[in-house]
């Protein structure tokens, strides 16, 4: 994982001093070591991202692009600005964080009235596109360890609420901001005034603050390879808070249509990508395997004759 930190710390520089110049250049151009050309993928900052990301970008250097990598770039803010000014040319998003977080419209619970939604919004207001999704959902989730839970007597949501000023979230700084976080959670549920709120970031350092007792509660997401590898309950939203988060390439309008091919090549992706298959990738990076994002993607890709 080293390799993504020290992309992350030289490209914020860069990133900073693009977004002072209000650098607006599309970061796709023609390059002979390349015979598609290249394109620039971008990732927000944790495993998911990463391999998906890799997925893409390994998708694409098989069909002769160059891959010019820009990961680990931080929140979504980040990312979507490295997208709309140009200093990266695609990277994976949720629908439903496009929706919320980005275009900042009210939840939708059908997959593809999000996923149109998103679509249209994008291309009228940044000129960006929404490929393909993946039918994974990595929605928000919350959970805990099963021993904690039983003793508070908490299975779902509801319960938590009642609970929550006995116990210590854990989560990344934006959940305590986003619509989708706890102030949503606080409007439909009630209750939700936790005790204390850590913020720990969307890395597996949650998974082991939970496992050493430092939180009681993390903020997870229903992929996370840690659930199931670690035996943890996924408390039940059992009032249907939390949207469908299908993840898609979202990708400049400029470099689709200079490299149109991208289309056919990550859509033909898209469909493989399944709940399971995702939790499984997750926990080969974050369980006590520790691979690669890089190599877990290769395998995959491997295995699945997609590159054949």
């Amino acid at each position: 994982m080293k390799k993504y930190l020290k992309n992350n710390s030289i490209f914020s520089i860069v990133l900073l001093a693009s977004l002072l110049l209000g650098a607006c250049a599309p970061a796709a151009s023609s390059d002979m070591s390349g015979e598609a050309g290249t394109i620039t993928i971008g990732s927000k900052d944790f495993t998911e991202q990463f391999i998906v990301a890799e997925l893409y970008a390994q998708v694409l250097e098989h069909a002769g692009f160059t891959v010019e990598r820009k990961l680990n770039l931080g929140g979504t803010p980040i990312a979507q600005t490295a997208l709309v000014n140009g200093d990266i040319d695609l990277y994976p998003e949720y629908t439903s964080t496009g929706l919320l977080t980005v275009l900042k419209l009210d939840p939708i619970q059908d997959a593809d009235q999000i996923y149109q939604t998103v679509k249209s919004g994008y291309e009228e207001q940044f000129s960006i596109t929404w490929l393909s999704p993946s039918p994974f959902n990595d929605t928000q989730a919350l959970a805990m360890t099963r021993a904690v839970a039983d003793e508070y007597g908490i299975k779902t949501y509801s319960d938590l609420a009642l609970q929550a000023e006995n116990l210590v979230l854990g989560g990344p700084a934006e959940f305590l901001e986003r619509e989708d976080g706890i102030k949503g959670l606080q409007g439909a549920y009630g209750g939700f005034e936790f005790m204390e709120m850590k913020q720990l970031g969307t890395g597996s350092l949650r998974y082991q603050a939970l496992l050493d007792g430092a939180i009681d509660v993390v903020v997870a997401f229903g992929t996370d390879g840690a659930i199931g590898g670690n035996d943890l309950l996924l408390l039940e939203d059992d009032l249907t808070f939390y949207p469908i988060y299908n993840i898609a390439p979202v990708i400049r309008q400029d470099a689709l249509e200079k490299y149109p091919q991208i289309s056919e090549q990550l859509n033909a992706l898209a469909p493989l990508l399944t709940d399971q298959v995702m939790s499984d990738m997750n926990w080969q990076v974050d369980g006590p395997d520790k691979m690669e994002p890089a190599d877990v993607a290769k395998a995959f890709l491997d295995q699945s004759g997609l590159l054949k």
